[in-house]
């Protein structure tokens, strides 16, 4: 994982309630444990029609909406089976940011542990942002806000645990790594200790 300060982008809209896991990326494409190519099969039935061309009725196939890499979401993002294809094909697309009023647990816990930022913020600012694809934001991920070209401001929340892994690039394996020189200081003095109940070999 890439380290996550800030994402400054403009945004891309979909507006649509409940969007599954299955309709990020289709079930049959889970045939893969490589990340880098899922991005083009996110969205891939709304994005294509059946003889394979695009469908320019779908947002992020209109021009304004290339290069975006904050994506607001309608409410209920995410729900559905358990897959870490979606966020990888959200990442793999260059979405970095998903911003919504409710995001499904399961899948905004496998997007945090790979790098993409979910944010979730009160109806009334999500119902603006639906309503204004294309706008500027720059989201701070160490201060919690998301920053409008106006200069107002939307608080969100955010675990230290996730926020420390975003800042930092690593995953809960990198976690682990980080802190490995005290956990063998740890073990070596428990090792030597007069209470350890383990015995000499």
């Amino acid at each position: 994982m890439k380290p996550l300060n800030q994402v400054q982008s403009r945004t891309a809209v979909l507006p649509f309630e409940n969007i599954d896991t299955d309709r990020i990326i289709p079930a049959r494409f889970l045939t893969t444990t490589e990340r880098a190519g899922l991005g083009r099969f996110a969205f891939n039935d709304w994005r294509y029609r059946e003889d394979g061309t695009p469908n320019s009725d779908f947002p992020l196939n209109q021009a304004e909406a290339r290069g975006c890499r904050i994506l607001v979401a309608g409410d209920n993002f995410g729900c559905g089976s358990s897959r870490e294809h979606a966020p990888w094909a959200l990442l793999d697309y260059g979405i970095e940011a998903v911003i919504s009023s409710g995001i499904a647990d399961i899948f905004r816990s496998n997007a945090l542990k790979n790098g993409l930022l979910t944010i979730v913020i009160d109806a009334s600012e999500h119902r603006a942002l639906l309503a204004a694809p294309g706008i500027e934001l720059v989201i701070d991920i160490a201060e919690g806000k998301i920053s409008k070209a106006d200069g107002s401001t939307i608080a969100f929340e955010l675990d230290r645990f996730a926020r420390h892994c975003l800042l930092n690039g690593v995953d809960q394996l990198g976690y682990l790594l980080e802190a490995e020189a005290d956990i063998r200081a740890w073990e070596s003095r428990r090792a030597t200790s007069p209470f350890s109940t383990e015995r000499a070999a």
